[in-house]
């Protein structure tokens, strides 16, 4: 995939193109034919008629004793290990594994973070202080969790509080154990300077990569949201790069195809700051595997003028848990899976137990771990013939639908 460079393209504008949902918005339409030319624009607005692809990512700290269903997962994704395409929607809310965090949906595109990780981040063996910034629901926070150290911890963050508890389950079920999920705003880290290793910055923006998953992203698109996105996404980087350490890895990306909130934002990086850009590229739905994304890998080789030296509890792996425990504002995870016994359910009272049912199962007297195929699903708390549900009921699967074909598995038995 090579980078989208500023084609500018004269002419009358495209016909009004048909997207999911809705018509494609005039200016939008002419927008990308000035961005990315006529030829790639023709590209972009075939694909946007197309349907979505769907693409999982595997945990391997939780799959590596599970065989892979050949046939469900025969088509890799090619930039992320671990990672496929699948043949249509899978009916997920009804997967326990997909409850215990034996894997994450997540579109393609995005995962071309792992590629970035790969190319231009040396994991060393001692653990690293890493952010991601705008986090929820927590795909790349996930990703990024399976490449770092043992001992590192990864801050994911999402000022939006009911957005910070969908990113809280998330990131608990997948497990890493250095995993802190605060509520907090940009600003708010100004405390926190030259502390992270690497930053991830999934800004907001004005959606053009939803298109066709969600028709509203279609009629909120407009070019004053465009700006406004891009205004805003300059403001969370100049809160941001002042908590990078020298030497840190920066990655910007946008589920936008425009130039506003894309190139530019990096050429001002650039200008500003003095980052040296190792690598950019877009993702185009009709020509790439995904529903676009645009994302750019920057390094900041020499200290901030004025930034000072790294505060001391920034070095200090447990000091700055304590710090971030004490200035920020921590979500709370549920308790830890610790019981006095396991009890591992069959796929249907899996479901019942997902749903905040209790079971009628005998079992040891007292707290139980609750798993699927030996997966950890929850807590239970065994009263000799029934198990009292302690699965978190914000957590459970609320709708009363039940399948009536049997779902294709991920994993074999």
């Amino acid at each position: 995939m090579s980078t989208i460079q500023d084609n500018s393209f004269g002419g009358s504008p495209l016909p009004l193109r048909e997207g999911k949902g809705g018509s494609l918005p005039p200016d939008f339409i002419s927008l990308m034919r000035s961005h990315l030319g006529e030829e790639q624009a023709e590209v972009l607005f075939e694909g946007l008629q197309q349907p979505p692809t769907v693409s999982v990512r595997l945990n391997p700290r939780k799959t590596s004793d599970l065989q892979v269903n050949p046939e469900l997962l025969a088509d890799p994704v090619p930039w992320c290990p671990d990672a496929y395409y699948l043949d249509g929607h899978k009916a997920f809310t009804f997967d326990p594994f997909f409850h215990a965090g034996a894997y994450y949906v997540q579109d393609a595109s995005s995962m071309y973070l792992s590629t970035i990780l790969e190319r231009f981040f040396t994991f060393p063996s001692s653990p690293l202080i890493a952010l991601d910034l705008c986090a929820a629901p927590g795909g790349k926070s996930t990703l990024l969790a399976s490449h770092l150290p043992e001992g590192s911890i990864l801050v994911s963050n999402e000022p939006i509080r009911k957005r910070a508890q969908v990113l809280a389950e998330n990131m608990q079920k997948w497990g890493f154990p250095g995993s802190i999920v605060t509520q907090n705003y940009p600003d708010e880290f100004g405390h926190f300077r030259s502390t992270f290793d690497l930053i991830l910055t999934d800004v907001p923006c004005s959606g053009e990569g939803m298109f066709r998953k969600d028709p509203v992203a279609i009629q909120e698109w407009s070019l004053e949201n465009v700006h406004q996105c891009a205004q805003r996404q300059r403001e969370i980087l100049r809160a941001i790069v002042p908590t990078l350490k020298p030497g840190g890895l920066l990655v910007y990306s946008t589920c936008t195809f425009n130039r506003f909130e894309d190139e530019e934002q990096v050429e001002w990086l650039q200008q500003e700051y003095g980052f040296q850009l190792l690598e950019e590229c877009h993702f185009l739905p009709g020509r790439d595997r995904g529903e676009g994304l645009y994302i750019a890998a920057l390094n900041l080789p020499q200290p901030l003028q004025g930034r000072g030296e790294a505060l001391e509890w920034s070095k200090d792996i447990s000091a700055l848990r304590n710090k971030i425990s004490r200035t920020m504002h921590v979500m709370e995870f549920t308790p830890p899976l610790e019981g006095q016994g396991e009890v591992d359910l069959s796929y249907d009272d899996a479901i019942r137990y997902l749903r905040h049912e209790a079971l009628h199962i005998s079992a040891p007297r007292g707290l139980v771990v609750v798993t699927y195929r030996g997966l950890p699903l929850g807590l239970a708390k065994s009263v000799g013939t029934r198990l009292n549900n302690l699965y978190p009921a914000e957590w459970r699967i609320r709708t009363t639908y039940n399948p009536s074909d049997p779902l294709p598995c991920i994993f074999l038995e």
